[in-house]
């Protein structure tokens, strides 16, 4: 269990399924996150996958979203990335800045990681800022870097944080 100002995050489970799913079909995630026919299904299989943690996010006793983190484990290149997605429901509140800045300072402190990345879509203004707040500094743009929902390929912007930057 990791504690935020304002969020809990604790390991999903297959109990968190059906509430993040419907949090997946939202137009504001599908339209970032895409999926297939049978989103349940998906949200199940990225539980089982043995090299990224999944974690839900709650706020005031609500599943709210989901964080997830990956290592990569070469001593030579070894850091941590980040991956989120909240509920509309919740946009505006603080609550993806409190929860990247909780699973920052887990991921620096708790496991020892000196660098973090993150890669949100070039056109996602909100979750830019969101992420700059807790420290993160773009490095560029990486084009046509994933196929959109819509099946066309979108630019994102990796950004990275370096330990001293956390906020």
């Amino acid at each position: 269990m990791l504690n935020g100002e304002l969020v809990r995050l604790r390991p999903a489970t297959r109990d968190d399924v059906p509430a993040l799913a419907e949090i997946r079909k939202t137009p504001e995630v599908y339209g970032r996150w895409g999926g297939g026919a049978d989103l349940a299904a998906e949200v199940a299989e990225g539980l089982d996958d043995p090299d990224t943690e999944v974690y839900t996010i709650v706020h005031r006793e609500q599943v709210v979203g989901a964080v997830q983190w990956s290592e990569e484990a070469d001593p030579d290149y070894r850091h941590a990335g980040i991956d989120i997605y909240l509920s509309p429901t919740v946009h505006g509140l603080g609550l993806g800045t409190d929860t990247v800045r909780t699973v920052a300072r887990h991921l620096i402190h708790g496991l020892g990681h000196h660098r973090l990345v993150i890669d949100p879509a070039a056109d996602n203004e909100a979750a830019i800022r969101c992420y700059a707040k807790v420290g993160f500094r773009p490095v560029g743009v990486m084009r046509r870097y994933e196929r959109g929902p819509d099946g066309t390929w979108h630019d994102g912007m990796l950004m990275d944080l370096l330990a001293d930057d956390l906020t």
